[in-house]
């Protein structure tokens, strides 16, 4: 009897050799191609594929779940999902965190016209002012409502088109100036309309848009933004993170036989304004 109660204290001391894993960070995204969207059972884009491989160096499995972007804030908000990849505003740190820097920056940078008389001169525009002082006309498309806000109502002139990928036609035939744009969005269109020898994008940016992944304050993930913040770092400084963006959009700069981005250029910028808007 003895032996046998022992014998039973040392199993009860033993760990369960059946072990329930975490469950999944639950993340919510609206299809916008190239950040993330689903391609059949998979999800894809390189803002699912950073975040995917920071959170694995964590040793944190994650679940990503497509809604509209209304309602992905709204499942966060409201516990039904953990996380959400956006820019941080005050009402939505209201009831999620983050962590303190970026992992993608989306950059509105300047592009002209190959052969540009005063392509010097647009290299080393800083400001939205320089563009009015030296008399650079800009190519938009209609419905740009950052470009109504800060380069028309600064009176600056500007030429429109109906289509946002038709401005790179107007850009390539001296049309206009200069075009401001996210890279990752433009030269998808300007590989499509066959005008890449024609375009120069210069390393001006005007303005930068910061993205962060949220998680909703409650839930345990929350507390390991800090360590997922130290991933990034170390992947920015280790090459992963150039390398995912590269997968999805510079190639397109150095290979101009891809096919284009399958989603139309309107949409994507739509999507865009939606999910950095409160």
């Amino acid at each position: 009897m003895f032996a046998v109660m022992v014998l039973a204290a040392v199993l009860l001391a033993l760990p369960s050799p059946v072990r329930s894993e975490e469950p999944p960070l639950r993340i919510d995204f609206p299809e916008f191609w190239p950040f993330f969207a689903t391609r059949g059972d998979r999800v894809e884009g390189f803002f699912h594929d950073i975040v995917t491989e920071a959170l694995a160096r964590m040793g944190i499995r994650a679940a990503w779940a497509p809604f509209p972007w209304p309602r992905c804030q709204e499942r966060v908000k409201t516990g039904q999902a953990d996380a959400m990849i956006t820019s941080p505003t005050p009402e939505r740190l209201l009831y999620a965190s983050t962590h303190a820097d970026p992992f993608y920056e989306k950059k509105l940078q300047v592009f002209t016209y190959a052969g540009h008389p005063r392509l010097q001169q647009i290299k080393s525009i800083r400001s939205i002012d320089d563009i009015r002082r030296g008399g650079f006309v800009v190519v938009t498309y209609s419905g740009n409502g950052w470009n109504d806000t800060n380069i028309r109502s600064r009176g600056i002139k500007t030429y429109e088109t109906p289509r946002l990928k038709n401005v790179w036609g107007m850009l390539a035939n001296r049309r206009g100036d200069i075009v401001i744009e996210w890279p990752g969005g433009a030269w998808p269109d300007i590989v499509e309309t066959g005008r890449e020898k024609y375009i120069v994008q210069t390393n001006v940016t005007l303005q930068t848009m910061p993205f962060h992944l949220l998680i909703r304050n409650g839930s345990p993930y929350a507390a390991r933004l800090p360590e997922f913040n130290r991933v990034i770092l170390a992947m920015k400084r280790d090459g992963s993170l150039d390398r995912i963006v590269d997968k999805y959009i510079k190639q397109y700069q150095a290979n101009p036989n891809l096919p284009p981005l399958s989603e139309p250029n309107e949409r994507r910028e739509h999507v865009l304004a939606t999910l950095l808007a409160h």
